[in-house]
C-alpha cells in the first residue's frame, strides 16, 4: 500500500508547504497501518480514504506550528532541495505559489490525489460548484503563470 500510494500523497503535501512533508508522510502512513482493520470498502474507497488522512494530517501540522513557531537553531538554505532523484519543475513550482491556498488544495487534490470533485467538496467542505469554480481559476492562472493554452479536459468536471 506504501508503494502505491506514498509518492502521491507526498506530493499533495509537500505540495500545501508542510515544513517536514516526510515526517507528515510517515504520521500519515502510521495512522492508516493502525486504522486499517477498521476499513472496509473497495481500491477507490482506501484511496480516498489514505488522502482523507494525509489532509487531516495537514491540517494538524498547520495547528502545530500556528502554536510553536519553528526555531531554526543552524542556518537555513536558501532553497530546499527535492528529497528524490526526481525533479521538481521550479516553474511548476513558482506557478503554483501564485495560486490562492484554496485553489493549490483544489488543484492538488484533484490532480496530485486524482480525487474525484465530490470526494474533495466533501473533504473541504464546500460544495462540488465552488469546487469546479476553484479548479477553473486555478487552471487558467497555472495556464496564464506557465504560459500555455488552458487545456478544456482539465477544467471540466
Amino acid at each position: 500500500m506504501y508503494r502505491t500510494y506514498a509518492q502521491g500523497v507526498l506530493g499533495y503535501i509537500r505540495g500545501q508547504g508542510v515544513a517536514d512533508p516526510e515526517d507528515v508522510l510517515g504520521e500519515v502512513f502510521l495512522n492508516v497501518y493502525t486504522s486499517l482493520p477498521r476499513f472496509h470498502g473497495d481500491d477507490e474507497q482506501l484511496r480516498r480514504w489514505v488522502f482523507t488522512l494525509a489532509h487531516h494530517r495537514i491540517i494538524d501540522d498547520r495547528r502545530r506550528r500556528g502554536r510553536r513557531p519553528l526555531i531554526a537553531d543552524a542556518e537555513v538554505p536558501d532553497r530546499a532541495a527535492p528529497p528524490h532523484e526526481e525533479a521538481i519543475d521550479p516553474e511548476l513550482i513558482a506557478a503554483l505559489g501564485q495560486l490562492t491556498p484554496d485553489q493549490r488544495e483544489v488543484v492538488l487534490l484533484r490532480f496530485v490525489a486524482d480525487l474525484p470533485i465530490e470526494v474533495v467538496a466533501d473533504l473541504t467542505e464546500r460544495s462540488a460548484g465552488a469546487i469546479r469554480s476553484l479548479q477553473h481559476r486555478a487552471v487558467a492562472q497555472l495556464a496564464r503563470a506557465l504560459g500555455s493554452a488552458q487545456p478544456d479536459d482539465a477544467v471540466s468536471g
